[in-house]
């Protein structure tokens, strides 16, 4: 059976991202699946890489059960907003915080890319925001999408990577939101 983490970059635990991991979570916990779970806000760490990659800094405890959860979990879900073309700064810390040599990919002396110690993970992008998704797409080039997808997750060996983008959040209505909430159910009933 699949593990299933989802991991919530929002710091607002009344915002809609929350509704919409739960509402992942209803519907993967239909499937039998193990379901673990992430909400970055309540972690506590120094989101701040201090030294670079020149010095390690000291795992908090929180950071090394995240990193224990992500090595378990066969499929992760991100549910996180786009803000200014990216993601919150929380999510940001977390991020440099564990995807470290080592722990999600280790360099490879004399080559360019490192071996990917993630590999045979798959993910889901849930992105909130208030861009219109062919703005983000044609505009923009889609940033926090091919930052995030590529620069991260498949370097590390996360493939594939799926994306589900709803926009516009900001003055939407019940029923679109409703609307979304069941779509994202039914992504967690066939862990998508």
């Amino acid at each position: 059976m699949k593990t299933i983490l989802i991991i919530n970059g929002h710091p607002d635990k009344e915002s809609f991202n929350y509704a919409l991991s739960n509402a992942y979570i209803k519907g993967a916990g239909k499937t039998g699946a193990t379901i673990l779970q992430i909400n970055i806000a309540d972690l506590n760490f120094n989101p701040n890489l201090e030294f670079g990659y020149r010095k390690r800094m000291e795992l908090e405890p929180d950071l090394s059960v995240a990193i224990e959860k992500i090595k378990k979990a066969d499929h992760i879900v991100w549910v996180f907003p786009m803000w200014w073309y990216g993601y919150p700064a929380i999510m940001k810390g977390f991020i440099d915080r564990i995807f470290l040599p080592g722990i999600t990919y280790q360099p490879i002396e004399g080559k360019a890319l490192p071996e990917k110690l993630l590999k045979g993970k798959s993910a889901r992008l849930i992105i909130t925001a208030d861009t219109p998704k062919w703005y983000d797409f044609l505009i923009m080039k889609s940033p926090a999408i091919n930052q995030f997808k590529n620069g991260t997750l498949k370097f590390c060996g996360v493939n594939p990577v799926r994306t589900t983008y709803i926009a516009s959040i900001k003055n939407s209505s019940l029923n679109f939101r409703t609307r979304w909430l069941q779509k994202v159910t039914f992504l967690g009933e066939r862990l998508k």
